[in-house]
């Protein structure tokens, strides 16, 4: 069939007033179903016909004036990337929107590359396709006003999303001499927003997004914003002079306030060091949303890097005990206690807020102690945790210490419902109630047998399940208990090396020292004396004699 009879042209009687739309895709099934699935005389549009390659396309584009085309990416003969090249290059002025079933990042970059207004993926999503021409058709009745604020709103799209790596210059309609990156976003998200529905949320966007423009109306700002997340709002202002910092300062923080008193909620921003190259704009981006995570240390709504950098160098984060908090949670998991988990939980995110560490930091923590965490209870002979801890939860979602901290209690939830479904709490509290007998006892001659015979379990079962939840068999902590307690003895009594040894559950003076210096590397004598060395350089004075005396 020759190509010339494969177009269908439409002519209703209203056309004057349409844009003329081609079509173009190598599928007839395709072009039909583009054709005849959407009333685009109803969109403003007249589909004046089809090509099924770029070569045909071009022909058509001229023999019938059309202002929009319609076309897919992959297509034999010429495809869609090199028709938007030849189209720019002999008509700059037709629209193009490209279609592709490929969703690699590489052919939506070019496509903008070479000017294509919109991008989108196949299976095509029939209300954004209107959507998108809607948009173009009033671009074009408005004479390319709205389509040069989309051409600028999808770059700095690129340059938020994928930074250095998007690679496209900048509009040749953007133009300025100062320019400066905002990000902001709502306070509290998943708490306050994350299960609010649809249209409600939709409203609140919008009233947010207008509200930059409303704020900045006769100031020396133009502005352009782009949600890059549903809650974050990238914003670039430009001012076509150079403005004083303090007065770039003052419009921004008046611009987010009011933005609050408009949306009606808590919004907070992030806001870049002015630059004149648009070539920084990735850096910019980035560099606002750095700024973000400083929000929780004080709620201040706008954060610049001069408050990041003062921040940064008069920080100092004390130390977080991951090992007592472990412990605390294994016995409270192990109880079943849900109150107690939540409580100890709390308490961690209490000691983040008051020490002021960053969510980041937080979360890293967690990792840690999770890891530990996981690692006490294999050995107390739980199995099912070989799954891996997810990544740090969507910090844009998850903007505060308290949606933080929900996540962290859904991991607490899943480790009690498996020791639940384990039933491994018998065999933990039978080695506490052993630990109890031990400390007790330690000073006698105790046996491991002794301590089975009053668990009323057997020999092996003890030493089976003491191991697992201790790491350690009997007799290697029970040497542990006693030198540490010796070592506590000879720092701070008079007590004489056999007395000290006969306290601590050595009945032989000699294998007493021998277990000593096998753990501590050096004699009781020894470690006594560099104890008065130590205290000596320490008060720089002289240390009682009386503590010498002790010695043998």
């Amino acid at each position: 069939m020759n190509p010339n009879d494969r177009i269908t042209n439409v002519a209703p009687a209203d056309a004057g007033k349409l844009v003329k739309m081609l079509i173009v895709d190598d599928e007839a099934v395709i072009c039909e179903g583009l054709r005849y699935t959407i009333d685009w005389t109803q969109l403003g549009v007249e589909v004046v016909g089809e090509a099924y390659d770029g070569f045909e396309a071009l022909r058509l584009i001229e023999e019938h004036g059309a202002q929009l085309i319609l076309s897919d990416i992959r297509m034999d003969g010429m495809d869609g990337l090199e028709l938007a090249k030849e189209v720019r290059h002999r008509h700059p002025e037709v629209q193009i929107v490209m279609i592709s079933g490929y969703e690699e990042f590489e052919y939506a970059r070019q496509a903008i590359r070479v000017g294509v207004g919109d991008y989108l993926l196949k299976p095509v999503d029939i209300e954004e396709l209107s959507s998108v021409v809607k948009k173009i058709v009033t671009a074009i009745h408005t004479g390319g006003k709205e389509e040069t604020t989309r051409e600028i709103e999808l770059w700095l799209s690129g340059m938020a999303r994928h930074g250095m790596a998007f690679g496209q210059e900048p509009p040749a309609s953007l133009n300025g001499v100062q320019f400066r990156i905002a990000a902001t976003q709502l306070a509290e998200f998943h708490e306050r927003y994350a299960s609010m529905g649809a249209d409600p949320y939709a409203a609140v966007q919008e009233a947010w997004q207008l509200g930059w423009k409303r704020a900045l109306e006769g100031s020396p700002f133009h502005v352009v914003s782009v949600f890059d997340h549903e809650n974050l709002l990238m914003t670039l202002l430009t001012a076509e002079s150079r403005i004083e910092p303090g007065v770039w300062d003052e419009w921004v923080a008046k611009a987010i306030g009011s933005i609050n008193s408009e949306v009606g909620a808590r919004i907070y921003g992030g806001v870049s060091t002015v630059y004149e190259d648009l070539g920084e704009t990735a850096l910019r981006c980035a560099e606002a949303l750095r700024l973000l995570s400083f929000h929780v240390l004080d709620g201040r709504e706008v954060l610049t890097p001069r408050y990041g950098e003062e921040v940064m160098s008069e920080r100092v984060l004390p130390a977080f005990d991951s090992t007592e908090m472990v412990q605390c949670l294994v016995a409270a998991l192990f109880k079943q206690d849900r109150e107690e988990v939540h409580r100890l939980v709390e308490d961690m995110f209490r000691f983040f807020r008051e020490s002021g560490y960053l969510l980041p930091e937080a979360w890293n923590v967690y990792e840690e102690l999770f890891a530990l965490l996981r690692q006490r209870l294999r050995k107390s002979g739980m199995t099912g945790l070989d799954y891996a801890l997810r990544g740090q939860p969507d910090p844009n979602i998850y903007n505060s210490y308290a949606g933080l901290e929900t996540v962290v209690l859904e991991d607490m939830e899943e480790l009690k419902r498996l020791i639940d479904q384990n039933g491994i709490d018998k065999s933990y509290w039978i080695v506490e109630k052993a630990k109890k007998y031990i400390i007790g006892h330690y000073r006698t001659d105790l046996k491991a047998s002794e301590v089975a015979a009053w668990l009323k379990i057997t020999p092996s079962y003890f030493s089976y399940i003491f191991k697992q939840s201790t790491g350690k068999g009997f007799t290697e902590y029970m040497n542990e208990m006693r030198i540490d307690q010796a070592k506590h003895l000879l720092a701070t009594t008079q007590d004489k090396v056999f007395e000290i040894a006969d306290k601590v559950g050595y009945r032989e003076y000699k294998y007493f020292v021998s277990v000593f210096k096998t753990y501590t590397g050096m004699t009781p004598k020894e470690y006594r004396g560099l104890r008065v060395s130590r205290e000596m350089s320490e008060s720089g004075g002289e240390t009682s004699a009386s503590l010498e005396s002790g010695t043998e």
